[in-house]
Formats: structure tokens, C-alpha cells, sequence
């Protein structure tokens, strides 16, 4: 846990909300190699918090996950400040399961992005991936690589997380995506496989959480993080080994 800086007069606390994607689609690679992706991505009512104090400077962090949070130029918190043009002090109250593949800090630099009055969707794009619909939330198509959002209808869904104590390179999933000649997906997600290539015990997970939920998880994004629609009490079974997490869409 690190120590929260000092608040000025003028701190304000924004919430970052995770981001869980539904459905993912590869759709090509362009010349500069990025993935052209087809998503479905929703808003999530599990947050982060950000203490945000114009008048001060430095990045700290507590809660739950912040350990092993960078706390220097690096975290894409600073990165926003500085596409930003602004400064401040930041304080984070980590509540997202990090390297699960739910945004947590595509969240915190979109939050930042906001408090900044920052728009610019295709150069939060540029910052990461996922930090263009973090910038605008609820439900959405996105696609391109991550610059076009196309907003759909709020529908409430409720969720159960698993994020397994593993870590799942977001790039090495798409190199590995590339070196199996670009495997489309029998379920929603095309990396789903290129994922367990590059982390085989992902599969493991997949097969324990669904014989405890009775279905098949679907995993979010490059992963680690699965997820089966609806409440599944009986995933708690898996605690402590792995994170879970009742959660919801956000209105």
C-alpha cells in the first residue's frame, strides 16, 4: 500500500469504471500491424477511484490491487496527463483486478482523459487500445482498433468474473494469433485460443469454472479474466486461488 499524497483545495475524486468485453472479433491487420477488431464492449459498475489534485504532482496508489501498480512515468495515468497538455497529483484507489483484461488502466487514464476535457478518440486510441470506449462508457460496437465507437442500446446484465492468478501478454495473444494463421472462434472470442497458446493453464480455469457454473466461461478480451453471464455463487469455490467477482452493467 503507498501512502496518499496530501489533497489540495481543489482535488476532486472521478471514478474509472472497468470495462468488460462481451463479444471479439479479428478482422484484419493493417500495413503498421495493428488488429482490426469487431467488439462488443459494456461498462461495468466495479470501479477504480481517482483523487485528482490539479496543485499537486506524483501518482500513489492502495486498495486491493495496487500492488505492483507502476507509480511512475510508465502507468498510462501519467501518459494521459500528458496527452492531456495538464498536471496534477493522482491518487488511486485500485478496486479492478489488474492483468485480467478489464481495463483497469485503460480506466484510470480515461477517467484522467475526462477530468482533462479530453475527446479525442482516435489519440486516446493511440494511448491504448481500450481506452477510447473507457473514454466513453456504456455499451458499445468498437471497432478499427479501438477508435470507432458505435454506442448500442444500455441493456442490465449481470456478470460472474474469474481472474485466475496468471497474466496473459495482450500483445504475445496477437502475435500468437498471427503464428496459428488466424483462428476464428467456435464461441464469441477469436483470441480465446491464441490466449491459451501463449498461457496453456488458461485452459485449466476454463474447464473448473465451467463444471462449478454448469456452463461454458467465456474469456474477456486476451484474458486472463473469464466470465459466464448471470450470478454463479458457487464460483466462490474458487477463492482464494482466484478473483471473483459479482458485478453488473453500469446504467
Amino acid at each position: 500500500m503507498h501512502t496518499a499524497h496530501p489533497l489540495g483545495p481543489r482535488a476532486v475524486i472521478v471514478e474509472a469504471p472497468a470495462k468488460l468485453t462481451r463479444t471479439l472479433r479479428i478482422t484484419g491487420v493493417r500495413d503498421d500491424g495493428y488488429h482490426l477488431i469487431d467488439a462488443e464492449m459494456v461498462t461495468l459498475v466495479l470501479a477504480d477511484t481517482l483523487t485528482i489534485d490539479p496543485d499537486g504532482a506524483g501518482l500513489t496508489a492502495d486498495g486491493p490491487f495496487a500492488a505492483g501498480v507502476p507509480l511512475d512515468g510508465g502507468n498510462l495515468v501519467e501518459q494521459a496527463l500528458r496527452l492531456a497538455g495538464r498536471t496534477a497529483g493522482i491518487h488511486l484507489r485500485k478496486e479492478i483486478p489488474h492483468g485480467g483484461g478489464l481495463g483497469g488502466g485503460s480506466a484510470d487514464a480515461a477517467a484522467v482523459l475526462r477530468w482533462a476535457g479530453y475527446g479525442d478518440l482516435v489519440g486516446a486510441s493511440r494511448l491504448g487500445a481500450d481506452i477510447a470506449f473507457c473514454l466513453c462508457g456504456g455499451r458499445a460496437r468498437v471497432r478499427g482498433i479501438g477508435e470507432v465507437i458505435d454506442p448500442l442500446p444500455p441493456i442490465a446484465l449481470e456478470f460472474t468474473l474469474v481472474v485466475p492468478p496468471l497474466a496473459v501478454s495482450t500483445p504475445a495473444a496477437y502475435r500468437a494469433w498471427d503464428e496459428l494463421g488466424g483462428p476464428t472462434a467456435d464461441g464469441p472470442n477469436d483470441l480465446e485460443h491464441a490466449a491459451i497458446a501463449v498461457v496453456p493453464e488458461l485452459a485449466r480455469w476454463r474447464d473448473r469454472i465451467g463444471d462449478l457454473a454448469g456452463t461454458a466461461p467465456t474469456l474477456a478480451g486476451s484474458g486472463a479474466t473469464w466470465f459466464v453471464d448471470g450470478h454463479h455463487p458457487a464460483l466462490r469455490a474458487l477463492e482464494p486461488a482466484a478473483t471473483v467477482v459479482l458485478t453488473r452493467t453500469r446504467a
